[in-house]
């Protein structure tokens, strides 16, 4: 799941590093989860270990040499040409600078170098934002951007909102 929170247009202009991220890197991804009160957050363990096993997958922003913003993925077991975006977030003094977008774009250009040809992620039905900000993603990248049903909000044994899965993939080429 990918909750996002965008505004319209950087106000100023910040000085922004991406990088694949390290295991030193958990807690403070953990943080930035937890701070963003829309994530789910799990335990501070899966976050290093996520930043060890799927640090390919993965990438930080950092400003200052701190980061503020980080996208986990993997790539799906039974596709390995498609990245599985799990989580997208971005520290409440960073966001509306575009860094979320960069993100995606940068991890995308990376892991294409791995086979990726498509990107997936689910997005609960009232996180627009999210929505809005992978559509942009799809588009700017000439990909088809399709949303289909994959979670019901029952299959959760807690108060959880459905989750949709989100295509950002090739245009389909008719033979």
């Amino acid at each position: 799941m990918s909750p996002v929170q965008t505004s319209t247009a950087p106000t100023t202009a910040l000085a922004v590093d991406y990088r694949q991220p390290t295991a030193d890197d958990g807690e403070r991804l953990w943080e930035i989860a937890s701070d963003s009160k829309v994530l789910d957050v799990n335990s501070s363990y899966s976050y290093v270990l996520w930043c060890h096993d799927f640090a390919t997958t993965s990438i930080v922003a950092e400003v200052d040499g701190r980061p503020v913003g980080f996208v986990t993925g993997y790539r799906r077991q039974t596709d390995p040409s498609t990245l599985m975006v799990w989580q997208v977030a971005v520290d409440d003094s960073c966001r509306g600078h575009g860094i979320a977008g960069t993100m995606l774009h940068r991890l995308f250009d990376r892991c294409q170098r791995l086979g990726v040809v498509a990107m997936h992620t689910t997005i609960s039905p009232d996180n627009v934002a999210s929505q809005r900000l992978f559509e942009s993603v799809a588009n700017a990248r000439g990909l088809r951007f399709e949303r289909r049903d994959l979670f019901a909000a029952d299959q959760f044994p807690d108060a959880h909102e459905p989750e949709d899965l989100y295509l950002l993939e090739p245009e389909l080429v008719e033979p």
